[in-house]
């Protein structure tokens, strides 16, 4: 079974934890990664915004997610188990994961009203 690559902290770059929020699918589980005091399984994605996610595009986002250093992922048997890395981010780039997470809220609260975000 092949290895899951986690940066690092020394190697983590803010253009690749912007890269990975860039996207509102992986924004959206970012969000709901962090906001879990357990550990989520991908399967918990198979929809979001009410759209069904093909597995392997789930598993690209993922991948992007975790090479960025957001989210650590471990396998239990055919699952896996993912867990933020804010803290750890949050002690090298102060506030940052925050600013991102609060404007998205923003946007999907303007987007749900009828507001053009564009």
């Amino acid at each position: 079974m092949k290895t899951l690559y986690h940066p690092p902290l020394e190697s983590v770059q803010v253009e690749s934890i912007l890269h990975a929020l860039a996207d509102r699918v992986r924004v959206a589980i970012f969000m709901d990664i962090s906001a879990s005091e357990c550990p989520l399984t991908c399967s918990t994605f198979i929809k979001i915004h009410e759209k069904p996610i093909p597995k392997s595009t789930l598993s690209l986002h993922f991948r992007i997610l975790r090479e960025a250093g957001l989210i650590r992922s471990v396998r239990q048997g055919v699952e896996m188990h993912n867990t933020s890395r804010c803290k750890e981010i949050d002690s090298l780039f102060p506030g940052l994961l925050q600013s991102i997470v609060n404007a998205h809220k923003i946007q999907l609260e303007k987007q749900q009203r009828g507001v053009s975000t564009y």
